[in-house]
């Protein structure tokens, strides 16, 4: 994809991230299955309650990750992992996460960042998981 491209058309990921908003709402879990728009929060049927699916948004232009500054009181540093909050046609508000000190956990940061999904050339999902929001 060509970043000078101007495209007019993000409906591919405007779909998947409007799913993803939809179940965080619901913190639903509900059957096993793979994918961004799977239409379950967790990894099967337990119950477990998730409420964040994490994602990672690449760059058209580069391929590579979309990473952002963050702070949280002493501890700063980079992080491509964000969780989708809200989305306006081809903008999306995501919320800066970073690791936390269990392997496949996150922390909110309460710091957002408004992107354009024209600029977006690739989405990953990472495994659902419970976000302490605040």
């Amino acid at each position: 994809m060509n970043c000078s491209d101007n495209r007019d058309d993000c409906n591919c990921f405007t779909d998947i991230l409007k799913t993803i908003l939809i179940l965080q709402k619901k913190n639903a879990c509900i059957d096993n299955n793979t994918g961004c728009d799977r239409p379950f929060l967790g990894p099967n049927s337990t119950n477990s309650i998730y409420n964040t699916r994490p994602v990672t948004l690449y760059n058209c232009c580069t391929g590579e990750p979309w990473s952002f500054p963050y702070t949280v009181g002493e501890t700063t540093g980079d992080t491509t992992i964000f969780r989708v909050e809200s989305l306006d046609d081809c903008c999306c508000t995501i919320r800066l996460l970073y690791p936390g000190t269990e392997e496949g956990t996150f922390l909110n940061t309460n710091q957002f960042v408004t992107i354009n999904l024209n600029c977006v050339g690739a989405i990953t999902c990472l495994s659902d998981t419970f976000v302490e929001l605040g």
